[in-house]
Order: C-alpha cells, then structure tokens, then sequence
C-alpha cells in the first residue's frame, strides 16, 4: 500500500488526500499530514522561513507548497512580511483557549492577578516542554511603559529566570536544554555550562530566580517553582518588567511576593512542604 505522506498529486491541483483513508487505518488526512509537515518548519531558532526554505524542507512540490502556504496566510494560521513567513498570530489566539482547559491554569487566574497587583508588574505562569518553556497564563498590568508578553510564546530554558527554575528542579530539563544547545538568543553567544550550573545552584538555595537582559535587551523578570503533590516541579509562576523597573533592589522587594503566590499555586494542587 502507498504510504499517505507519499501519495502522488492530483494533477488537477487538489489535494487527492482530501478524504479519509479506510475506517480501520490510523492514518491521517493527507491534506493535514501537509499541514503539519509545513508547521514543523518553523522553530524558534527559525521562526521566519522564505517559502523556497519551505519547500525543501517538507519536500511537497512547489506548487502545492504555494498553495497550502497562501492558503494558510489568508485564514491567519501563517503571517507574511515581506518574503518571509512565520505562524501567525491567528494561530495562537486560536490556541490559547485549548490551556483553559488545564486544571493548573485555571487555579492560576486569581493568584495571576493578585500578584500583578501586588507586584505592579505584569505576573506569567509557564510550563516546560523539551528544552523550552511557554506561557500558558497572564495577567498583564496596565501601564504606559510595559513589557509584552502573550500567551503562547516559547522561550529557551537557559536564559530567563523561569528558564533556569526548571533548570534548578528538573533534572531532564538539563539533558533537553543541553542537547538543544546553550545559545543566548540575544547576540547567539555560547552560554557557558559552568557558569549556568552555578548559577542553578544558586536559584535552588535562594527558592527563585531573578535576570536581567538575558533573553531580552530591556527586560528582566523573576519566577519561582510550582509543585504539584508528587514535589515535582509543575510550572513557574513570576513577573516580567521593563528594566527601567526592575533593578536588584525591585528583585528583594518582589522575590516574596513571586515566592508567596507559587507556594498558594502549589498547595492548590496537592503540594504540601
């Protein structure tokens, strides 16, 4: 039997995987298999690809490649600027809702807010996945001067201070993060292994995790570690800012406001000290 992902094209020009293969088969759509393979392009080292990069890399044929990209741009799954193309913002919006329906996060929403208020910054609950951590919730502050974040967005384990939380506590985080390899997304340099370990160490004994322009020039933020009732460490909760409010001295005042709201998150799930 021709395997799906291989199928010849309808020289007509449509997809003649548009319909489902025998009931008793596992195989998907072919149309969708196309999709995917076109999604899986995009990485966070490279979220922006020409649509040639596209091509080889699912290896469809042009035309179809064309076709299902354009396709893709005008229903807001993927976004164009120029020559390039990267998943657009119709698609994580669309996704968002799909976190709701994690226990976590929705325990997470009022103590998202508390600590917004508390803190007078914008608050974050993130959950690891390989070597990298997403935003599953927020509760954003209302100023002039604010550092976006939104829901959805990935982020290395090795900058940034949830980054280094799951480093601290996770012991598989350190085998995806260094298999994936310790680039600093701000100017591709090297991060040193030993430098990171010992900063880790520090993260561990102080409870949280507080940088600086790490991952972003002008930004900083401080997250401490969530646990569920096993003690494994679930998500980080914490605050992002501006740099302009956000010095040391800012770190000291909110390090036990960040460590206070993920200890009520923790216990909320079963963790108990």
């Amino acid at each position: 039997m021709t395997d799906a992902a291989n199928a010849p094209e309808d020289p007509g020009g449509t997809d003649s995987g548009g319909t489902e293969t025998s009931a008793g088969s596992a195989r998907p759509i072919l149309v969708l298999q196309k999709l995917r393979r076109i999604f899986e392009c995009f990485t966070l080292d490279e979220p922006e690809l020409g649509l040639r990069e596209i091509v080889n890399r699912t290896g469809l044929p042009p035309s179809t490649c064309q076709r299902l990209v354009q396709n893709l741009v005008s229903e807001g799954f993927l976004s164009k600027d120029g020559d390039v193309y990267r998943i657009g913002l119709g698609m994580v919006r669309w996704a968002a809702p799909g976190t709701y329906g994690l226990d976590l996060v929705k325990l997470a929403g009022p103590v998202l807010e508390e600590l917004r208020d508390a803190a007078g910054e914008t608050s974050f609950l993130q959950v690891r996945d390989g070597p990298h951590r997403t935003i599953v919730s927020l509760s954003e502050v209302r100023n002039v001067v604010i550092r976006r974040f939104m829901v959805g967005m990935v982020m290395p384990l090795h900058v940034g201070s949830a980054g280094k939380v799951f480093l601290a506590h996770d012991p598989d985080a350190w085998r995806d993060a260094i298999d994936s390899g310790l680039r600093s997304p701000e100017d591709n340099r090297v991060v040193s292994l030993e430098d990171l370990q010992r900063e880790v160490a520090e993260v561990r004994e102080a409870g949280y995790s507080a940088t600086f322009e790490e991952r972003a020039a002008g930004a900083g933020s401080l997250s401490a570690p969530v646990f569920d009732m096993a003690g494994t460490i679930a998500a980080a909760v914490g605050i992002g800012a501006p740099i302009q409010r956000f010095t040391e001295a800012d770190a000291e005042r909110i390090a036990p406001l960040v460590i206070s709201a993920a200890k009520r998150l923790s216990a909320s799930i079963g963790y108990r000290e």
